[in-house]
């Protein structure tokens, strides 16, 4: 079959050897390229199987051994160098599959890594150019997508807008202050230059004195109160808490401010509920009460009216300041609250435009919070809200 197979060129190089019972070859069959490998050394081994190593080395001759019925020896072998083609052929193809692959996930994770990280960059590039021009009005590019990064962005935005808008509102503040401060600033020297005037239509120096001291208190005031603002806002205001009755704090300033709404021909009026107690700063709540009350009744018209109620609301202590004056605009309504914001009305009456930012600042500085709603035309409410004790 061997010899047949070989003939008709479909024969698979094998080696095939039969041992009779005298070790002499029965039968002996060898591939011509196979001469490497010595034969005379191959023994079986007991699980019937033998290797044997080429003179070259590399390719191994793998034999099968089986002893047959009549004591001879059936042997069968083959050589393994087909299979280390085919196996080499294999590493090869997987080498170039590897490599492609490599390719192709380095290429793959390039793009998707500078896709993933352009926030990044974008966020690289404003930062840069916000530091490089001192310009705020530059924004990260932001896609509307659930990306981390993206929503990184979006907040960075959001932080641009706030720093933004506290640069616009600081720079507004010292405009202010500059502002109002120039007036009582030129007033103390027009005093102070009467009082050293001599001669005919000379001014008492007493009298200018006193006026130069006035003017001094009037910014002194305005310092103090800046400074009460910002130690409330940064949490270092001192309070001397104590529990607290609103109903005796609002009928101190109702007195305080009677005869100034009398002469206004104001009706100032309390309406306090009993038993609204808090635990703040006596001193600090006069201070809120008598800037609501002073802004009320410097707004209200004569013949207006301006009422303080107090009263529980749950666990919230509520004081309410109500007037019948102008009212304010709705527009202008969210930043009364402002250091120094005077809206047009305001223009005309005298005052520092800090007296509802003190009053934010302390009540938040207790805990509380304040609202105001108003109707121009019809008047304003201005309502602070404070944990009950």
């Amino acid at each position: 079959m061997i010899d047949a197979e070989r003939a008709g060129g479909r024969y698979e190089p094998l080696f095939v050897r039969v041992l009779g019972g005298g070790a002499q070859a029965v039968y002996f069959s060898m591939p011509d390229g196979w001469t490497d490998f010595d034969v005379a050394r191959l023994r079986p081994s007991a699980d019937g199987w033998s290797e044997l190593s080429s003179g070259t080395g590399g390719t191994v001759l793998e034999v099968l051994s089986a002893r047959l019925p009549d004591g001879a020896l059936f042997q069968v072998g083959k050589s393994t160098e087909p299979r280390a083609d085919l196996l080499s052929r294999v590493r090869r193809s997987l080498l170039v599959v590897f490599v492609l692959i490599g390719l192709i996930a380095a290429g793959g994770g390039y793009v998707l890594t500078r896709s993933a990280l352009q926030p990044l960059r974008d966020l690289g590039r404003t930062i840069r150019d916000i530091l490089e021009t001192g310009r705020l009005g530059a924004r990260v590019p932001v896609r509307d997508t659930a990306d981390p990064l993206d929503e990184l962005g979006a907040q960075v935005n959001a932080l641009l807008d706030r720093i933004e808008g506290l640069i616009a509102a600081m720079r507004g503040s010292l405009d202010n202050v500059a502002h109002d401060l120039r007036t009582p600033m030129m007033r103390l020297r027009a005093a102070a230059e009467a009082g050293l005037r001599t001669g005919a239509g000379a001014r008492d120096p007493r009298e200018a004195l006193a006026d130069c001291l006035e003017e001094a208190e009037r910014v002194a005031a305005m310092l103090d109160t800046l400074m009460d603002i910002s130690e409330a806002e940064v949490g270092a205001m001192r309070l001397s808490r104590e529990r607290l009755d609103l109903a005796e704090v609002v009928r101190d300033a109702v007195t305080l401010y009677s005869d100034v709404a009398e002469d206004k021909h104001i009706v100032l009026q309390s309406h306090c509920a009993p038993g609204v107690c808090v635990s703040a700063d006596r001193n600090r709540m006069r201070q809120v009460v008598a800037n609501l009350l002073d802004n009320a009744i410097k707004y209200t018209p004569a013949g207006g009216g301006v009422e303080v109620q107090t009263a529980l609301d749950g666990a919230e202590a509520i004081l309410t300041v109500t007037d019948t004056g102008a009212g304010i605009p709705a527009d202008e309504l969210p930043r009364i609250w402002e250091r120094l914001y005077r809206g047009d009305a305001s223009r005309s009456e005298r005052g520092l435009g800090l007296g509802l930012s003190l009053v934010k600042a302390i009540v938040e500085a207790h805990g509380g919070r304040v609202e105001a709603t108003s109707t121009p035309g019809e008047g304003s409410a201005f309502v602070v809200r404070l944990p009950s004790c």
